[in-house]
């Protein structure tokens, strides 16, 4: 005997508390056959929607290699009918970083690696059907002595420099690219313009003139791209050396400068030894006749030396005439004993008590 409760409320109206009610239980064999078989459909149709195919492992390998970058691609990603959660590349066991957008991009170039040296590198895809990872790509550098790995696109160059371009590059056993691209190495071109020429800025690839794929062949080795890029100074006609230029600049300057004054030329011989005051004076004469603007200084020199001695004349006539005028007739100027003397004493000269002599008024 089983057991059921039943909410009172869903037996029929004439059913009151304490009515007994007998319930019969059948099983719907017909229903259940039709259940199982909406389910069982359900089924197929998720498995074959959903299950049937998985994400595709990635498919890695070297497209370029030169002496310090490798070009990877990867074939297209398959997801089915997963997400896409990363894509990322490893390098040498570690990861690198992620592949942005990894559905459009199907390449990479990594680059700053050392020259000759060699690497390994594999995909891991993480979706949420599970995690997937490529095989393995040995890639090693090139050697400074191997050109394969150039790639140039050109850009506006004369007929007979691009003929002369492609002899080269086929010599050296680089390779053209139609387009700028991952795989391009070098712009090479003549003229800063164009559409190539501003992808090429872009995506910073090293703009160069022709010249530097023949110094590259001519060395037999990759050469640095500084002194080819197509803004740099082009080498000009040999300029003198800087020491001669700095020996020129010097004379120019001492040869500007004005002379010095004969009055101070002259004081200055007062504390030096005759030997060298003849020196000074053949100096002050040699300069006087090589620095013939140097005239107009020493005439302003001279006067100003003039009008020094005249003020200090004008101050001893002062003191003269205070010390005639006093009862004391004790020495108060030097080279002045009293008035008597002064009137029978010659007048001093523009020198006297100066510090200036010898001075050509």
């Amino acid at each position: 005997m089983t057991k059921i409760e039943f909410p009172s409320i869903l037996l029929p109206p004439n059913i009151v508390s304490g009515s007994i009610v007998d319930i019969t239980v059948a099983r719907n064999h017909s229903a259940e056959a039709e259940s199982d078989k909406q389910f069982a459909t359900l089924q197929d149709r998720i498995f074959s929607a959903f299950g049937a195919a998985e994400p595709s492992t990635p498919v890695l390998r070297c497209r370029n290699a030169t002496q310090t970058s490798v070009v990877l691609e990867w074939d297209p990603i398959e997801l089915a009918t997963a997400d896409l959660i990363s894509l990322s590349l490893y390098r040498n066991g570690q990861k690198a970083g992620n592949i942005p957008r990894p559905l459009k991009n199907r390449s990479t170039k990594i680059s700053g690696l050392a020259v000759d040296t060699e690497y390994t590198f594999h995909l891991v895809l993480r979706t949420s059907a599970g995690t997937m990872s490529s095989k393995q790509v040995v890639v090693r550098t090139h050697k400074m002595t191997d050109l394969s790995g150039i790639t140039i696109t050109t850009g506006i160059l004369p007929s007979h420099m691009r003929e002369k371009l492609t002899a080269a590059v086929e010599r050296i056993g680089a390779k053209f690219a139609d387009n700028v691209c991952f795989d391009t190495t070098h712009f090479v071109t003549t003229e800063g313009r164009g559409v190539a020429w501003e992808k090429a800025v872009e995506m910073n690839i090293p703009v160069v003139r022709p010249e530097w794929v023949m110094a590259c062949e001519e060395s037999g080795r990759i050469l640095g791209v500084t002194k080819f890029y197509l803004d740099a100074l082009r080498p000009g006609p040999p300029n003198e050396s800087p020491s001669t230029a700095t020996a020129q600049s010097s004379a120019q300057t001492q040869k500007e400068l004005p002379a010095a004054p004969k009055s101070a030329q002259n004081g200055d011989s007062k504390s030096s030894t005759s030997g060298e005051k003849k020196e000074d004076d053949s100096s002050s004469e040699e300069e006087e006749k090589k620095g013939a603007e140097s005239n107009g200084a020493e005439e302003k020199a001279k006067t100003n030396v003039a009008n020094e001695q005249k003020v200090r004349l004008e101050e001893k006539e002062e003191q003269k005439v205070a010390i005639r005028s006093g009862k004391d007739k004790q020495q108060t100027l030097e080279g002045y004993e009293s008035p008597d003397d002064d009137e029978k004493a010659p007048a001093p000269s523009p020198g006297d008590g100066a510090s200036f002599q010898d001075v050509a008024l």
